[in-house]
């Protein structure tokens, strides 16, 4: 098994005033060699908007764009005429594919918005452009593991892509196994919130470890804890 471990402290970060962004991997102003991807997974953005301000429209194209909202109301907009709002507990896809172009806003005049955004490179190029989201409930994920985002999970949101997003909340003291759907697959965990232990490593919020030439982990809370953990593929052609 091989590790990369990522600390909350050594992302990168901007504050524009209306925008505060942490940034996981290389992004913007944050550059650095070693951060341009985990396989498959290019981008996660830990983002707080405050209230009524936001994104612009803005173009994508051949791109697998999640947002996952974890407090507040995210307002999306997009080229093909879409309109929705996207609450806590809701996760959103948008495949850019051949181009889109959208705008993201904080849907409320008195409060922020945090949510993160998460950028996955496609399995196909060029597809039509498409969206989808959901709600998740929270009570479905406590001990075990809710899977949001995946190419064959029923109940999760489809990506292009052989990548699995899966979320746990993990009480104090429990322990949860993850097996993976390919064993030439990594993983990236990214801890929400609490404190866990993975292979004698602990990571606290924010802290990230990914790892890759295993067939299963095992996690540890050590206190409650918030996770999500993305299975991507480590090898992949752009």
């Amino acid at each position: 098994m091989k590790t990369i471990l990522h600390k909350s402290t050594e992302r990168g970060f901007v504050n524009h005033g209306w925008l505060k962004s942490f940034h996981s991997f290389s992004f913007g102003t944050f550059q650095d060699k070693d951060k341009m991807n985990f396989g498959a997974l290019r981008v996660l953005n830990d983002d707080t908007v405050a209230a009524g301000m936001g994104f612009g429209t803005h173009p994508h194209n051949n791109m697998e764009i999640v947002s996952i909202p974890t407090f507040g109301d995210l307002e999306h907009k997009d080229s093909t005429g879409r309109h929705e709002i996207i609450r806590q507990n809701d996760v959103q896809i948008m495949s850019a594919g051949s181009g889109i172009s959208h705008s993201e806003f904080n849907h409320n005049k008195d409060k922020a918005v945090e949510f993160f955004q998460i950028w996955i490179f496609p399995k196909e190029k060029n597809i039509a452009p498409r969206y989808e989201q959901k709600t998740f409930s929270p009570n479905n994920r406590i001990n075990d593991w809710q899977f949001v985002v995946s190419p064959t999970h029923q109940d999760a949101i489809w990506i292009n892509q052989d990548a699995y997003f899966a979320l746990t909340t993990l009480e104090k003291g429990n322990s949860i196994s993850y097996n993976l759907q390919n064993k030439q697959h990594g993983v990236y965990v990214f801890v929400i919130d609490g404190e866990v232990v993975i292979d004698n490593q602990t990571l606290a919020k924010r802290d990230a470890l990914g790892l890759w030439e295993l067939e299963q982990l095992q996690l540890t809370a050590q206190s409650q804890a918030q996770i999500l953990l993305i299975e991507i593929p480590m090898e992949f052609s752009i």
